[in-house]
């Protein structure tokens, strides 16, 4: 492999890892530009295999996205409604929100994950006591909830500042904070893609005094679309930053642009080959932050199996009623069940590993066990032949 490294002019990037020093942006570009992908994969793979062995991690949660109707205009959503009368605009009551919970009594979940468009009709006592009702179901299920681009819009529209709006949410139930909303960080992208949200230091920020009021949270990075390779690494080296200063980032999540039924539908999605090297280069200029997530409704199934060999140490989890990716064309099944992640770990070569949100492990490493009906129709996968 060191002769194959010196081919593909990364033998000095090797070294760097090697004695344990951090990468620079300019190295970050050359692992993009580097010919040599399974190059790139394997030292990839080997920071991974010093932070978490063969172990790949899973949650059983349940997603969650109460209302579409959001007074921003990002060019690649497929999920967001301007008007609440619109076509397929949807708000949910909070006793709809409730009995989407109570339906699942006795499935062994450990999170809730909500996200939301930026919706102007509704007040902040819909949020607050969507909190309180869900802990009152299940007073030990832990509550991801709202974005750092919601704790913003939240403060805006209703008057407070941003601690004011995370202390209220803290109060009602609020346990950490989702990763959405990144997008990318570099401000000739998100003036193009996203202008008319909170911008990239208001999402750090944000996460910074989440951080400070002792919630985690994680970090995503859309990429696919018309951000350059350079951008890429100086959104990572931007929240690889913030985590210097706070440690609260559990994970990095890559997301993939889907191009179907939004403005930016005449681009390409991202291929196979581009999705797993940026897990890959996430891993190595990452080195600070525990986890790189190969999300699987954005990858699909099969690239995120392979991305457990590029840096990816965790798949999320069963998820249950995704929208935003689906309204986005995602072709992925809606909900894996745990002994279908399971059985995608095992096949793959890695070893499952059920966890919380906080990284705490609720479930000993398991066989793959029996699938759910048609999980193979659903997802396409193929175990391979021994």
């Amino acid at each position: 492999m060191k002769s194959r490294l010196q081919a593909a002019g990364l033998a000095d990037i090797n070294d760097k890892l090697e004695r344990g020093d951090r990468l620079t942006l300019e190295d970050g570009v050359r692992l993009f530009d580097s010919p040599d992908l399974l190059a790139v994969g394997w030292l990839a793979n080997r920071e991974r295999e010093k932070r978490h062995g063969a172990r790949t991690y899973f949650n059983y949660n349940l997603r969650l996205e109460p209302t579409n109707v959001c007074e921003a205009s990002c060019l690649f959503c497929s999920f967001a409604r301007l008007k609440a009368d619109a076509p397929q605009a949807y708000t949910l009551t909070l006793e709809q929100i409730f009995d989407k919970l109570r339906a699942r009594e006795n499935q062994p979940l450990t999170e809730v994950h909500i996200v939301n468009g930026l919706h102007p009709g509704l007040p902040f006592e819909y949020y607050t006591d969507m909190l309180r009702g869900l802990k009152q179901i299940r007073p030990e299920i832990h509550l991801k909830c709202f974005t750092a681009v919601e704790i913003a819009f939240f403060a805006d529209h209703y008057g407070m500042t941003d601690e004011d709006v995370l202390r209220r949410l803290i109060e009602a139930g609020l346990d950490s904070l989702p990763g959405g909303g990144a997008e990318i960080f570099a401000e000739r992208v998100r003036k193009k893609i996203s202008h008319d949200k909170a911008d990239a230091d208001r999402y750090l920020a944000v996460h910074r005094l989440a951080h400070s009021l002792g919630l985690r949270s994680n970090v995503t990075m859309l990429y696919g679309h018309i951000e350059t390779m350079a951008e890429r690494v100086d959104h990572m080296v931007r929240a690889r930053a913030l985590q210097d200063e706070t440690g609260g980032f559990q994970a990095f999540i890559p997301l993939a642009f889907h191009p179907d039924n939004n403005q930016m539908r005449k681009l390409p999605a991202p291929s196979a080959s581009d999705t797993l090297r940026v897990h890959a280069v996430a891993r190595l200029m990452l080195d600070n932050i525990p986890h790189i997530k190969a999300f699987w409704i954005a990858t699909g199934v099969e690239v995120a199996q392979l991305a457990l060999w590029y840096g990816a140490d965790d798949l999320d989890g069963t998820v249950q009623e995704e929208r935003i990716y689906h309204m986005a064309g995602s072709r992925t099944p809606e909900t894996l069940t745990t002994a279908d992640i399971r059985h995608l770990i095992r096949v793959a070569g890695r070893e499952p590993v059920e966890r919380d949100t906080l990284y705490n492990i609720v479930g000993q490493a398991q066989g793959p066990g029996p699938m759910a009906p048609g999980f193979e129709q659903v997802t396409g996968f193929r175990a391979p032949v021994a």
